[in-house]
């Protein structure tokens, strides 16, 4: 219920305010699929690795470093005859 004044008398009113979604319900951009982490490296590592990619791009090294390791271990070794 909502009330307004005229000419000094109050009026009563009902607003009732009806939304209809423009947009699936979804706002901004879609997840990313991935899970922030905190990993603790010297600052001997963090500047080599600084001087080869750029200190932008230290995160995107990281990333890429862990997925081959984990390509490589995951392989199955192969046997030495």
């Amino acid at each position: 219920m909502s009330y307004i004044r005229l000419n000094d008398s109050v009026n009563e009113f009902d607003l009732e305010i009806v939304s209809s979604p423009d947009s699936d319900g979804t706002m901004g951009r879609p997840p990313l699929g991935m899970k922030p982490t905190t990993i603790r490296l010297s600052t001997d590592t963090i500047r080599r690795i600084e001087a080869l990619v750029g200190n932008r791009r230290l995160a995107l090294f990281i990333r890429e470093a862990v997925e081959n390791e984990l390509q490589r271990r995951e392989k199955p070794e192969q046997r030495k005859e």
